[in-house]
């Protein structure tokens, strides 16, 4: 296995093997299976273009032959930063094919988090589109390669800058399939390799990065495909970031294509895009998370469209309230479908035919009959059932530990190799009930917000004396990043310009405080530890007072 990583106990390396978790297959050999079975079955449709899997097959294959060409070799790490479109299931395939590792970074991130990839991976390529509305990926990458000269290769879907390869004309280029056989048929990635580096919630500062496998990784999808009912006939929709765990995996595009079904790529969670494409491509399943499921119940567009072909709607990031999962049940006559889980591994998804007790209250259960969970307090200790505690887990597709960080592993992974989840949940025999998160960390629609790592950027101004970021409530995104200042003596420091100086910093969007509040001291405990949650209910007063006419103290 690669340097750096933790690899499975060989005791239960083979007890996945001998219980038929792990097939000995890899990514790139799911999808050649399926497409030998159904070559011609439509796989993947986006607004550009519909392909088979043969087509996907094919065009994945001319593309590693390309990256072969262009430096890239098996185990090099590369960071992928692609929109959804084509251009990353051809890249992330490609990548695999040749047994290269995808780092899937996420369209919000910005140099400070490049750069942490970049360093953390020891990438040596990056893939990137030209711009998205008026950020200029190309100038990000050059100014990531002044930093890391072994970086030597961008990838660009869309016009390349000096000394970037064009993307796009690297998979349109012909080569014939005996050129292709001929430069792949030595390369024959080991399944239990690594497959892919998925990036953690970042809980504490920057991400960590997640080796999994390609054995692990291919049974996660097969798990989770067939939690969400999936076959031959689904056909679902991707609206979130196919880089992202949830939608890559859980069970999302590779789920989908285990089991021979077909992915929509919908251009933006818009309702009438959205359920237009419903209607059109007679979509069984979505995956949502609760600010596009809020605003699709309070929309009239969805009922001007056929939605009868719509089975279920999954939510997954942050939990979904028991009153809009009844909502969704009644509007779109679909079942709604409950997500919980960790890029680390475990995930937990509510059975599609489960009892409402479950169905509308619970996160629901883990996807292997192998997956062992338990909820322990601080010292370690295993709770009982109902009691609340920490989430531990380990399995089959849980990983032993992130990728070249043994400090962190020695913190998030018990001595018998079980992995500390961070939320604090009950149980009820196997299904799980979350309750919050036991770091530090803001749920903001699903992206992780951490505390300390934008409390460090603020603390850098020079008006700053202190800082504490807490949530504060929110209807659409169920949490929002409050900053709590004490101004050093003499100062006034504005919004504005406190999101001017954090935007210098460049970090992802979704990041940035959205309320400040300038205070004369922070309240404390006994031992001077800053209390929180006394804070998170003075700015959830406060908002409830002035959405109720009072006044902003």
């Amino acid at each position: 296995m690669l340097e750096g990583c933790i690899p499975w106990p060989a005791d239960q390396a083979a007890r996945n093997r001998a219980r038929g978790w792990w097939e000995g297959i890899t990514i790139p050999e799911m999808l050649a299976r399926r497409a030998g079975r159904h070559p011609e079955k439509t796989a993947l449709v986006s607004a550009r273009e519909r392909l088979s899997y043969r087509d996907l097959v094919d065009i994945s294959d001319r593309l590693a032959c390309r990256f072969l060409e262009a430096g890239i070799a098996p185990r090099d790490r590369v960071v992928v930063q692609l929109p959804n479109g084509p251009e990353f299931v051809h890249t992330y395939f490609a990548l695999t094919r040749i047994g290269a590792i995808p780092v899937t970074a996420l369209r919000a991130h910005r140099l400070t988090e490049i750069r942490h990839f970049v360093r953390a991976s020891g990438a040596v390529a990056y893939v990137i589109p030209d711009r998205i509305g008026s950020f200029d990926y190309r100038t990000m990458a050059t100014e990531v390669q002044k930093d890391f000269p072994a970086m030597h290769s961008v990838f660009v879907a869309g016009e390349p800058g000096a000394g970037q390869r064009d993307l796009r004309e690297m998979i349109a280029a012909p080569l014939s399939a005996e050129a292709v056989r001929a430069s792949l048929a030595a390369l024959h990635p080991d399944p239990t390799e690594v497959a892919t580096m998925l990036l953690s919630g970042g809980t504490t500062s920057l991400s960590k990065l997640i080796p999994r496998t390609h054995d692990d990784y291919v049974l996660n999808a097969r798990l989770c495909g067939r939690a969400g009912g999936f076959g031959e006939e689904t056909v679902f929709m991707a609206i979130l970031p196919l880089g992202h765990n949830y939608n890559l995996a859980s069970p999302g595009m590779l789920g989908a294509f285990y089991h021979g079904g077909t992915v929509v790529l919908a251009p933006s969670g818009d309702p009438a895009e959205v359920f237009s494409l419903v209607e059109r491509e007679k979509v069984t399943t979505i995956a949502a998370v609760i600010p596009l499921i809020s605003n699709w119940l309070n929309s009239p567009v969805p009922d001007n469209y056929d939605l009868s072909s719509l089975k279920v709607i999954q939510n997954g990031g942050a939990r979904l309230a028991p009153e809009l999962r009844s909502r969704l049940r009644t509007r779109f006559g679909c079942v709604p479908q409950e997500i919980y889980g960790t890029a680390e591994g475990l995930i937990n998804m509510v059975p599609l035919d489960a009892a409402d007790e479950y169905l509308l209250h619970s996160s629901g259960m883990p996807v292997c009959e192998d997956d062992e969970i338990k909820v322990i307090d601080d010292e370690g200790n295993e709770l009982p059932d109902g009691a609340h505690g920490e989430l531990a887990t380990r399995g089959p597709y849980t990983i032993h530990g992130y990728y070249g960080a043994p400090d962190k592993n020695i913190e998030a992974f018990t001595a018998d190799g079980f992995y500390r989840m961070g939320d604090i949940v009950r149980k009820e025999g196997r299904y799980v009930f979350t309750e919050g998160r036991k770091k530090d960390l803001i749920n903001r629609g699903g992206e992780k917000i951490s505390c300390e790592e934008v409390e460090n950027l603020i603390f850098a101004h020079p008006k700053v004396k202190a800082v504490t970021l807490v949530a504060m409530p929110d209807p659409v995104f169920g949490e929002k990043a409050c900053a709590f200042v004490i101004t050093r003596e003499g100062q006034h420091l504005e919004f504005a310009e406190l999101i001017a100086f954090l935007k210098q910093q460049n970090i992802a969007s979704f990041k940035l405080p959205e309320r400040l509040e300038l205070v004369s001291e922070f309240p404390v405990s006994p031992v001077g530890k800053i209390l929180k949650r006394q804070l998170r209910e003075t700015i959830a007063a406060q908002m409830e007072q002035e959405n109720t006419g009072g006044t902003h103290a």
